[in-house]
């Protein structure tokens, strides 16, 4: 019998030439990667240098110094309030009453002063007071199991009441004098007060996020709160905290509106914590939780409010500015929350792809 294997000549496949590596013939995909490595990182500075721009050349009065410093001092309370703000948005909840906690901060604070209180132990007091507020909020979410928007909604409406009721005037004059430098008037190297406040909490917050074990849990939790607590970590002890800070910091804006205004009043807060949502949510975090930093939160307060000092520059109307900052949310919440950049980078990609066969 014949062994056929043997039998049959052994054939060897030519070796495959040596190619050149060729460009890739989707053009677009080179395009779709760059769009989706820059976008999210690089749009939010574009923006404000744009913005800046656009004021340059609407106002000869945008980039002067005391316009500067106008802009600061009204962004700074803001920021504050943003990024206690930024802390719940990032576990998957929202803090609708910090505007009320921040009112009845300027209240206590003005009411404990005008007793003749010592300015140390009068801030002690009102931010105390606040970080309870915070804290009854971090109790309802979390023991009581109430969604965040409904409890923070109605400490909302008892903190205003609260404010009102302990405020009994229209106003509270501020008179103490070592109290508005503080948070107002007075410099440290150089720096306003309210300045250097701002900056101190923006970068503790930063460093807090990214490198402590409390931060990297919040991001987890607004990941999946679930995988979360299945791991192992305390998640309604960190909420609790989260929602204690919120407070502490809306007393702490409260105390620089204060300041700033030289009065306290339960009709100061009034539309700041929407404020300070839309300022984390154009600083890139998104609603679902589990994404942003802090110090874009506070990027995007400066975005909103150098946007309303161009506007009032050029002589605009409230009116028209709240459709304005309103389209300005609506553009934040699509790059980061609905997926615009995904969008965006898939319809270069597709863009690149027609082109690509012209191209040949």
């Amino acid at each position: 019998m014949t062994n056929n294997s043997l039998a049959d000549p052994v054939t060897t496949a030519p070796a495959p030439k040596h190619r050149p590596p060729q460009p890739p013939a989707n053009g677009g995909s080179r395009l779709g990667a760059a769009v989706r490595r820059l976008l999210p990182k690089s749009y939010l500075i574009l923006v404000l240098i744009a913005i800046v721009i656009v004021g340059y050349y609407v106002s000869e009065d945008f980039l002067t110094v005391r316009n500067a410093e106008n802009v600061i001092a009204a962004a700074s309370i803001v920021a504050v309030l943003a990024v206690g703000q930024f802390f719940v948005i990032l576990t998957g909840g929202i803090d609708l009453s910090v505007g009320s906690t921040m009112a009845m901060s300027t209240v206590i604070v003005a009411l404990t002063l005008q007793t003749g209180m010592d300015a140390g132990l009068s801030v002690a007091l009102t931010l105390g007071s606040c970080a309870v507020a915070g804290f009854i909020n971090g109790m309802l979410v979390v023991w009581l199991r109430i969604p965040p928007f409904i409890a923070t909604l109605a400490m909302m409406s008892a903190i205003k009441g609260f404010s009102y009721i302990i405020q009994s005037t229209s106003l509270i004059q501020i008179l103490n004098t070592s109290f508005i430098d503080a948070f107002s008037r007075g410099t440290t190297l150089g720096i306003r007060n309210p300045v250097l406040i701002f900056l101190v909490v923006m970068i503790v917050a930063a460093l807090v996020a990214k490198f402590s074990t409390f931060g990297r849990s919040l991001y987890a939790i607004g990941g999946n709160p679930e995988a979360a607590r299945l791991s192992g970590l305390p998640v309604a002890r960190n909420l609790l905290i989260t929602y204690t800070l919120s407070g502490l910091l809306a007393g702490l804006a409260g105390l620089i509106a204060a300041a700033q205004l030289q009065q306290g009043s339960s009709l100061i807060g009034v539309g700041y914590e929407l404020d300070a949502i839309a300022a984390v949510v154009v600083g890139g975090a998104s609603l679902m939780g589990g994404k942003g930093d802090p110090i874009s939160a506070v990027i995007g307060v400066f975005v909103l409010a150098t946007i309303i000092n161009i506007m009032n520059l050029v002589g605009i109307s409230s009116e028209p500015q709240l459709v304005i900052k309103g389209a300005v949310i609506v553009i934040a919440v699509f790059l980061s929350s609905a997926g615009g950049v995904q969008r965006i980078s898939a319809f270069f990609q597709k863009f690149g792809r027609r082109r690509a066969p012209a191209l040949r």
